[in-house]
């Protein structure tokens, strides 16, 4: 999972979700103003409720967001019944968002209600897409220590948004407590994804109970399910006094160029395993390649395997290339 900053935490889910802008202010009425009072002009909640909206449109930084504002100043201070019809300078959102909250607090507060919305309107089966991964907290790791407070979280990759998240105390410890976290969460409607390593039969068995999906990449360390998926997609022929072999195989493929690289994403999806394997809700399984090829003509060549709950007919072969894609941030 990757650090981000107050303002990227701030990321919104693009889906539509209807709630209650008073409610949302509410909430961050909650948090905690750090900011000296002199030479304060706008209220904390009113300039983070700014930042929502702002986020909701798209704006991704500091700059983005006080032109935004800008823009809106008479209709956004007419919302917040503010005394002047001005937005604050992108430095102001800078210095505020960097370091008159607390980064943990407005994740918390912020996903917290957001996860709220989503209990209360559960999306279409696998339109919600979650990830299960670790982090640790910027400035916890003590002078002359290696750890500092390591926590796992639930976010939507996309938007950055944390739902859930608990404090595991270091790293290796998310097998215990992915479980736990999880449960905080309403899940219908949610496909859950990680890069990370989890005991992922267990937690396979705990989505589909609570009504969600999953769609994990494969590890080499999950050496009996690795190896029948790659059996599965190895070439087959037809040898004579034999059947032909089957041929439930679906393909999608995707090709992008930019940076002076050339990049094909290519995916093949199958359910033949759903019948006989014993992972908890396995329904597809595919394998996924990305070939890269630099402006100098060299071709680099990348294969992974994985496995999910979500069936052919709300996930075809170009949905998971599309989930596929986030879980792996590239």
């Amino acid at each position: 999972m990757k650090d981000t900053t107050i303002s990227a935490s701030l990321r919104l889910p693009k889906e539509a979700l209807l709630f209650d802008l008073d409610a949302l202010y509410a909430c961050l009425q909650t948090i905690p103003d750090h900011r000296h009072r002199r030479g304060v002009r706008y209220p904390l909640a009113s300039l983070l409720m700014v930042g929502v909206l702002a986020k909701l449109a798209g704006q991704d930084s500091s700059r983005g967001m006080a032109h935004w504002a800008k823009l809106r100043r008479h209709e956004l201070s007419q919302l917040f019944h503010l005394k002047r019809e001005s937005m604050p300078h992108y430095s102001t959102w800078s210095r505020v968002l960097g370091h008159g909250v607390e980064p943990h607090e407005v994740e918390e507060r912020v996903g917290q209600f957001f996860a709220q919305a989503l209990r209360r309107a559960p999306g279409k089966r696998g339109s919600i897409q979650l990830a299960i991964d670790g982090k640790t907290m910027r400035g916890t790791i003590p002078l002359g220590g290696t750890e500092g407070v390591h926590l796992l979280a639930v976010y939507q990759p996309q938007q950055g948004v944390v739902l859930a998240q608990m404090n595991v105390q270091k790293k290796g410890r998310e097998i215990t407590f992915a479980p736990s976290v999880l449960k905080q969460l309403d899940l219908r409607g949610v496909v859950g994804s990680s890069d990370a390593m989890f005991d992922r039969r267990t937690l396979s068995l705990k989505v589909v109970q609570a009504h969600g999906d999953y769609l994990w990449m494969v590890k080499d360390n999950e050496t009996t399910v690795r190896q029948d998926i790659e059996d599965l997609f190895q070439p087959h022929r037809k040898r004579a006094g034999t059947s032909a072999p089957p041929m439930d195989f679906r393909r999608a493929s995707t090709i992008e160029k930019g940076h002076g690289r050339l990049d094909k994403r290519s995916i093949v999806v199958s359910s033949l395993l759903a019948d006989y394997s014993d992972w908890p809700g396995l329904d597809q399984v595919f394998k996924l390649e990305r070939q890269s090829t630099n402006a100098l003509g060299k071709t680099e060549t990348q294969v992974r395997y994985g496995m999910t709950s979500l069936p052919a007919y709300l996930a075809t072969p170009k949905r998971l290339l599309e989930l596929t894609r986030v879980s792996l941030g590239n």
